[in-house]
């Protein structure tokens, strides 16, 4: 091969793809499921269309209806086909009527526009209204590009023998590196980038070799742009030339992904395809690891918002950041932090959240350095020593004098530790999620050290992730 592979390790790698083919390949048994399950689907569908009086029509759409679904994979995506006559309050009210007709028990869920869950055979099913329009250029909300996206994707297999097996694979692979979803709790690659990659390169194989070498930003373009995008992975939807479909991988997912990618060429394994689940960090692992690190463990836990996770986790990872930057401001060395939350309970319940920083050292001086002004800038400099020099001064101030051309005090330190700081009525200062600041208003605990024990039942597994950060999370 033309990046020095030997004959050996080329036969090794086909062998693990076989391999690995075999066990994410659907069988004909769940193809037949999940054919019955739609075909029951769209037959209540069509009939509550009827009953709107609505001229529609019902399609299966996403990875099942273009043969690339990994076996396993629960979710059907099914989308009411309604008339571009329809004004949008009438196009979501007969979307949302057909969904509860399709599914009485059903939940009504939020993207753009609202639609209808079900479960139908034991699958996840969605039922979305979209425009049935003649051309992607007529597009009016965000999903009617979907069953465009369903015909370019199809043609492409048609035209390429083995497509379905070759996007199997890359969608296994990303799922193995734990960057294999477009959500914003994942922030990675969706299924139909993975399908648009393996187009634009050739095959599975092709594309880690081009992603090995990947340096951003990277550009693949299907057709010419029509905006400009700042993005490290910057992929043209041939459907849409103004949507740039890696618009939502993160910088640490396309790292992720480049380094899986040199792992796999370096060393090809099933282990990059399907990585073993770490085992749960235990308490007396926890006090070990604190103690060999001797590092200061601080988590924040709250009542989850009950929102989706589309909503929760940016407004958990901006509390994250603006929590971190403020320790920072305040002279705390922060190590590391991460964010988890746990899912709802079966009653409806919300779960818990957790903001978790690791501080370099446990506690600081009382006395803090604060630089002023330079002296020559009489106005400024003149009102710090006024501030530090007046009858209304703080104690224990020693200063204002002069270092480096400026006026520096030293005074007394607000807070010494992280968790005070975050116990206090300052930590409502941090700019937090909307959702996130009504819960920890609302109630939130403190846990610092070993007393982060309390976790491990529910992020037992989120914790040894936390301290191997090399295994993939998710």
């Amino acid at each position: 091969m033309s990046d020095g592979t030997d004959e050996t390790d080329g036969t090794n790698r086909h062998r693990v793809l076989d391999a690995v083919l075999d066990e994410v390949s659907p069988s004909d048994d769940e193809r037949a499921t999940l054919r019955d399950a739609y075909e029951a689907v769209r037959e209540r569908a069509l009939a509550a269309l009827e009953d709107e009086g609505v001229d529609g029509d019902v399609t299966l759409v996403g990875s099942a209806a273009r043969d690339t679904w990994l076996s396993g994979d629960r979710d059907i995506d099914v989308f009411l086909l309604l008339p571009p006559s329809l004004e949008r309050d009438e196009f979501e009210t007969v979307g949302l009527n057909v969904g509860k007709e399709v599914f009485p028990d059903g939940t009504v869920e939020y993207a753009e526009h609202p639609y209808v869950q079900g479960n139908e055979g034991g699958y996840d099913v969605d039922i979305v209204p979209c425009y049935d329009l003649d051309s992607a250029e007529e597009l009016r909300s965000a999903v009617d590009r979907t069953p465009f996206h369903k015909e370019y994707v199809r043609k492409v297999a048609e035209e390429h023998d083995g497509f379905g097996d070759e996007v199997r694979l890359l969608k296994a692979f990303a799922r193995g590196a734990g960057v294999y979803g477009s959500d914003l709790r994942t922030r990675g690659f969706s299924g139909y980038l993975c399908e648009l990659f393996v187009h634009h390169y050739g095959d599975f194989s092709s594309v880690l070799e081009a992603a090995a070498d990947w340096t951003p930003p990277v550009r693949v373009e299907f057709e010419e742009p029509t905006k400009e995008f700042d993005s490290p992975l910057v992929v043209i939807d041939p459907v849409d030339p103004s949507r740039n479909v890696a618009s939502v991988v993160s910088q640490d997912a396309f790292a992720r992904f480049v380094d899986a990618a040199r792992g796999w060429l370096d060393a090809p394994d099933e282990s990059f395809f399907f990585p073993k689940e770490p085992e749960p960090i235990d308490a007396d692992e926890l006090i070990e690891t604190l103690e060999e690190r001797a590092t200061r463990l601080i988590a924040v836990v709250f009542d989850a918002p009950d929102v989706v996770d589309d909503q929760l986790y940016p407004q958990l990872r901006k509390t994250r950041r603006s929590l971190v930057e403020e320790l920072e401001r305040k002279g705390f060395d922060i190590v590391r932090s991460r964010v988890f939350a746990s899912e709802n309970d079966a009653s409806g319940g919300g779960g818990r959240a957790v903001v978790l920083v690791e501080a370099n050292v446990g506690e600081q001086s009382r006395v803090e350095k604060h630089v002023g002004p330079p002296v020559h800038v009489r106005e400024h400099a003149t009102a710090f020593v006024e501030k530090y020099e007046g009858d209304d001064a703080e104690e224990n101030v020693v200063g204002p004098y002069i270092e480096d051309g400026r006026y520096v005090v030293e005074r007394d330190r607000e807070h010494t530790t992280v968790e005070g700081f975050v116990r206090s009525d300052d930590f409502f200062g941090v700019g937090m999620g909307k959702n996130v600041e009504t819960k920890v208003r609302d109630g939130y605990d403190v846990l610092v050290g070993e007393d982060c024990a309390v976790l491990l039942d529910e992020f037992g597994v989120e914790l040894a992730r936390y301290f191997d950060p090399k295994t993939p999370s998710g």
